[in-house]
């Protein structure tokens, strides 16, 4: 596992290990060998049942043999970002005290890259712990058009996804998230003016971001459960494959069977 000095620029470290700057992670979580067990499962499982709150899931847990109680259950679900979808709208892990923005994608067509695009974080497991990865869709192609891992879920790492994504591809017109901390923060919030408008899914509508949630589940039943990487630096190597994969090789029904690369290039 590579270990990165911080103090040294994280450019630098990029250029060392020769991966671009939205690349740049650290080292996994450490959690307990039975918690990385139960967050393994609990991953799985939300695929399934993503209208599991607190209750339900510590019962479905308890069946499985688990010896594990409410409070163990609602840290295990903060930590991988678990967001019930309930079906009132409910939400959970946001800063109330962040402005929260409308949601602009309700009736939109959209007809063209860089109308929309999606950004998202999702918990990742590892042998050895796990990350979290963010990653950007543009909608109407479902190109990724960015994607990053890390130890922590921070607006600074978010915001750099998204300066990035900009510098390679141009500015969206929109650009759809949840309402999660690191997104409602100012300092991603202030990235953005008159030529990017911000979207919001609605409190505990997952569905309102439905094509990065279809991604994520795609990525992890065709790649992450499959390997079982042992650490943050065969995960990374690993999703730069499956990334090069989904963009340029695997052709989406959706797509009238063409892949998101051909696409995006064609419409760019």
């Amino acid at each position: 596992m590579v270990i990165l000095d911080l103090n040294i620029s994280k450019q630098k470290q990029c250029d060392l290990l020769g991966i671009h700057r939205s690349g740049l992670y650290y080292a996994p979580r450490p959690e307990s060998d039975e918690n990385l067990q139960i967050l393994r499962v609990m991953d799985e499982q939300y695929f399934k049942t993503p209208f599991y709150g607190k209750p339900k899931l510590t019962k479905w847990l308890q069946s499985k043999g688990y010896r594990i109680n409410h409070k163990r259950v609602k840290r295990l679900m903060k930590l991988m970002d678990w967001q019930t979808i309930y079906r009132k709208p409910n939400t959970s892990w946001k800063n109330q005290a962040h402005k929260i923005y409308p949601y602009l994608l309700k009736d939109l067509t959209v007809t063209h890259s860089n109308q929309v695009w999606a950004i998202d974080i999702t918990y990742v497991p590892m042998k050895r712990g796990f990350l979290y990865l963010c990653a950007i869709i543009d909608l109407h192609t479902r190109y990724i058009v960015n994607w990053s891992l890390s130890n922590t879920m921070t607006a600074t790492w978010c915001r750099g996804i998204v300066e990035e994504a900009i510098a390679l591809y141009g500015k969206p017109q929109i650009i759809n998230s949840d309402q999660g901390s690191q997104f409602t923060s100012e300092e991603y919030t202030s990235l953005f003016g008159e030529t990017m408008r911000i979207s919001m899914d609605g409190k505990g509508r997952a569905i309102d971001n439905i094509f990065i949630e279809r991604f994520w589940k795609s990525l992890k039943y065709e790649d992450v459960y499959l390997h079982a990487y042992e650490d943050g630096v065969q995960l990374y190597e690993g999703l730069k494959i499956y990334f090069d994969f989904y963009n340029h090789e695997r052709q989406h029904e959706s797509l009238d069977y063409k892949t998101p690369g051909s696409l995006y290039k064609l419409a760019a």
